[in-house]
């Protein structure tokens, strides 16, 4: 489009009005001024737009086609201003968060019910999957911010850490008197208990599977859970002896539902925080994390 942006809008201004004076005093400009940018406008595109006479303007048939156009063209763009003003007003944008169900549960709910309780009318999407889904969709910039143990490696990513959180095994105390009533106090939980871990594809699974590889840990028999929630469960029924949050179960561990298993090593401690695209200047993302400082 060759012609300037301001000669269709004293178009549309001058059909509107049907008069050039009264779009004068519409757009705050002088009447030579407006024929000339309607002169210029016809000139370009080679047709008359508008029919002059004594009482005033009126669009000739092809004038009419073109201020149908500018029509939708114009009040689209109010549409769009009275929206922006409205999302200034309500604070009102989309987040888009991923998150694994157990950090979802565990550690965004509390930040989720007090941003909601200062932003309303915040849309927020929440996609429930694994790290590396998340992580991928914060680089792909299909997701806003993740909820997501620290990365090896940021690459484009900043990470704003939160907490700190500690893998575990536990069972219960009666699980682990009948497992040495059994096997003999001296018995390795790893070679004669049920041990119970996540899934192969889990993040948390990669991080303690490195810890037993290290360590030359060798469980033989393994039932893998396909989520946090069901590893404590299990665990609390006495199924077996569970890797877990500790600060997952700490209430359970207080009471005395659960025991840790005493490990020669503790395992590595983790970091867990936001994490977003570096380049990501969405307004909803800038005012979640303006609500986390």
């Amino acid at each position: 489009m060759e012609q300037n942006l301001s000669q269709y809008k004293i178009f549309y201004e001058v059909a509107k009005a049907g008069n050039i004076s009264k779009a004068a005093k519409e757009l705050y400009i002088s009447q030579p001024a407006i024929s000339k940018a309607i002169s210029k406008l016809e000139d370009s595109i080679g047709i008359p737009l508008f029919t002059r006479s004594s009482r005033g303007v009126q669009l000739t048939a092809e004038g009419q086609v073109l201020f149908e156009y500018a029509k939708e063209a114009f009040e689209a763009l109010t549409r769009g201003e009275q929206e922006l003003k409205r999302i200034q007003e309500f604070d009102i944008g989309h987040l888009r968060i991923g998150v694994s169900n157990t950090l979802c549960k565990y550690v965004l709910l509390p930040y989720l019910k007090t941003f909601i309780d200062q932003y309303p009318h915040m849309r927020i999407s929440i996609e429930g999957q694994s790290t590396a889904q998340t992580i991928a969709g914060l680089e792909q910039h299909k997701l806003d911010l993740g909820l997501i143990a620290e990365p090896a490696s940021h690459r484009d990513l900043t990470f704003i850490p939160v907490m700190d959180i500690q893998d575990t095994f536990v069972t219960t105390p009666s699980y682990l008197e009948n497992l040495y009533l059994r096997e003999g106090k001296d018995a390795d939980i790893f070679e004669t208990g049920n041990i119970m871990l996540l899934d192969q594809s889990n993040m948390t699974r990669i991080h303690v599977d490195q810890y037993l590889e290290e360590y030359s840990i060798i469980p033989h028999q393994v039932l893998e859970v396909t989520t946090m929630d069901l590893l404590i469960e299990f665990a609390k029924i006495g199924l077996g002896v569970a890797c877990v949050i500790r600060e997952l179960v700490q209430k359970e561990l207080d009471n005395g539902t659960l025991v840790e298993v005493p490990l020669k090593n503790a395992i590595h401690r983790r970091t867990i925080g936001f994490a977003y695209h570096s380049n990501n200047q969405a307004m909803a993302l800038k005012t979640f994390l303006e609500f986390l400082y």
